[in-house]
């Protein structure tokens, strides 16, 4: 594993926008890198995916374990959400994709730092945007890529010619890429689909609604749960025939406080990091995070001794792994989960030690 240097390609601003790739610069500062690039060899690749795929099955028995002994309260989760957590689990509805943020050096096993298992983004540029730049670079390399086949097939899952809604806040560029590259591998596997904004669902008093009156039978939507049960529609959820993706069940992943409980459930699992409820759980340095915090907001890295400034924010605290360091960038392992398997990673890297929103997003590729 390493960092090299290379000479970008001339247009490449064209290039990916071409793809429909606009945000690749964010406040007039590079989140696109083309001039360098993350170097495998296929020994560490083969590493990456044996512990993504590992990781996700201790998930979903971790959620099988809280379904059946009722543990919701100990993830800040209400009755209301678990009741549809339990019913969406035991109806066995299916989950589409997920990212596992690692951390990983090469040598030491990678290890879970959270899973973004409701909404992740980054999604089309690890899957379609590094693919061409492959193509541009280094056709004669290899790329942990299958992201955009395993979406399509993962589709095809699904009742054949069902229509699938999308919704999200389309005001975000980000956003409304991610979603609208979903909806086009949902084309791709032979469904109908509609695109929305979020704010543009309706209840018509029996069920949820389209801007054209249609039902909504099932809908992907690029927004957290705890953002949808807050919102005023939220009481008809429960009643709703409409089936989610993801699933409620989700809910118990996206949840950082589902770290504490993975390593109850698996203590000195090579793949997870120790993780408690409590800052008197870990020893040494650990990092405090909002079990609802996203893109890095309010993560902090906490020293031996140190509770860190008073908050409100429901926070678990994990022992600190710290990030590769080449060439003064940390470097995080984005590892793509669809369905039920690893099919991809995706590099993010900073000149701080917290992964955020606008760290750069760098391709990668392998030595076969």
């Amino acid at each position: 594993m390493r960092r090299v240097s290379s000479v970008p390609r001339v247009d490449w601003r064209d290039r990916v926008e071409a793809l429909g790739f606009n945000f690749h610069t964010i406040d007039g500062q590079p989140y696109w890198r083309d001039d360098v690039c993350y170097v495998f060899e296929a020994h560490e690749v083969d590493a990456i995916e044996a512990a993504t795929n590992e990781l996700h099955a201790l998930c979903l028995e971790a959620v099988d374990r809280i379904v059946r002994d009722g543990r919701y309260a100990e993830l800040g989760l209400d009755d209301r959400a678990a009741a549809l957590i339990e019913r969406s689990w035991w109806d066995r509805d299916p989950a589409l994709y997920g990212r596992m943020d690692l951390v990983y050096d090469g040598s030491a096993p990678p290890r879970l730092l959270e899973y973004n298992a409701d909404t992740p983004t980054a999604l089309f540029e690890a899957s379609v945007v590094q693919w061409y730049w492959l193509q541009d670079v280094a056709p004669q390399a290899d790329q942990f890529n299958a992201i955009h086949e395993a979406l399509v097939a993962r589709w095809s899952a699904w009742p054949k010619a069902s229509h699938i809604h999308f919704a999200a806040c389309y005001d975000s560029a980000e956003d409304a890429t991610n979603t609208d590259y979903l909806l086009d591998t949902c084309l791709q596997a032979g469904h109908r689909a509609t695109a929305l904004d979020i704010e543009q669902i309706g209840w018509s008093g029996r069920e949820f609604i389209d801007m054209d009156n249609r039902p909504i039978d099932r809908l992907f939507k690029l927004y957290p749960w705890e953002w949808l049960l807050a919102e005023s529609f939220a009481p008809h959820v429960p009643n709703a025939r409409t089936r989610w993706i993801e699933p409620p069940w989700k809910m118990l992943l996206s949840n950082k406080s589902i770290l504490p409980l993975l390593w109850e459930m698996f203590p000195t699992h090579p793949n997870l990091l120790p993780a408690s409820r409590r800052r008197g759980g870990i020893e040494g340095v650990a990092v405090r995070k909002p079990c609802w915090g996203r893109e890095g907001a309010g993560v902090i890295v906490l020293n031996p001794g140190d509770a860190g400034p008073p908050t409100d924010e429901p926070c678990i605290y994990q022992a600190f792994a710290p990030l590769p360091v080449f060439d003064g960038r940390h470097a995080l392992v984005g590892s793509w989960v669809v369905g039920h398997d690893a099919v991809g990673v995706g590099m993010r890297e900073d000149a701080d030690r917290i992964t955020r929103n606008t760290s750069c997003f760098v391709p990668h590729r392998f030595e076969p």
